[in-house]
């Protein structure tokens, strides 16, 4: 997921969770937003981490959009930041620091499962991603020796007694 989508979804879970303390709901009743929010949070964290260190062929072929990710993913962790200090905030005055505490740990949980489960896979994509790619890359690179070997030794006529 790219940081700007990752910041519109949490950005939409925010404000619906804000609309709903205002108009008084609770916590539980807004497990859904919370939801949202928190693994949007993640996707931002997941994209910074992934920023710092781009997969192999961003590196060499998109050189100029690595840097604008990375500018991208720090003003979206920013940005979260300033999303999970107006929310603590709320649930404080609103539940108190208990509450608070206890979201942290929910946050932690699903931090964890979508690390298992959702990360793991898209590592793994990108790796045979990138393997695959790799093992194009020297088979072209073998095929073109073995064609220039080829036209040297038809130009000094090796191949002439084969044939």
């Amino acid at each position: 997921m790219d940081p700007i989508t990752a910041v519109a979804t949490a950005t939409a879970a925010f404000n619906a969770i804000k609309k709903g303390f205002q108009f008084g709901r609770d916590i539980e009743s807004m497990g859904g937003d919370l939801g949202r929010w928190m693994g949007a949070v993640s996707d931002i964290k997941k994209c910074e981490e992934q920023a710092k260190k781009p997969p192999l062929f961003k590196k060499l072929f998109a050189s100029g959009s690595v840097e604008e990710e990375a500018l991208q993913s720090f003003m979206a962790k920013k940005k979260a930041e300033d999303m999970r200090d107006q929310l603590k905030n709320i649930i404080v005055f609103s539940r108190g620091p208990k509450a608070w505490d206890e979201l942290i740990r929910t946050e932690a949980n699903i931090r964890k499962k979508r690390q298992e489960m959702i990360y793991a896979q898209q590592e793994r994509q990108q790796f045979y991603i990138d393997m695959a790619l790799i093992s194009i890359a020297v088979i072209v690179f073998a095929c073109g020796i073995g064609f220039f070997v080829w036209l040297i030794g038809y130009d000094k006529g090796w191949w002439g007694s084969l044939w």
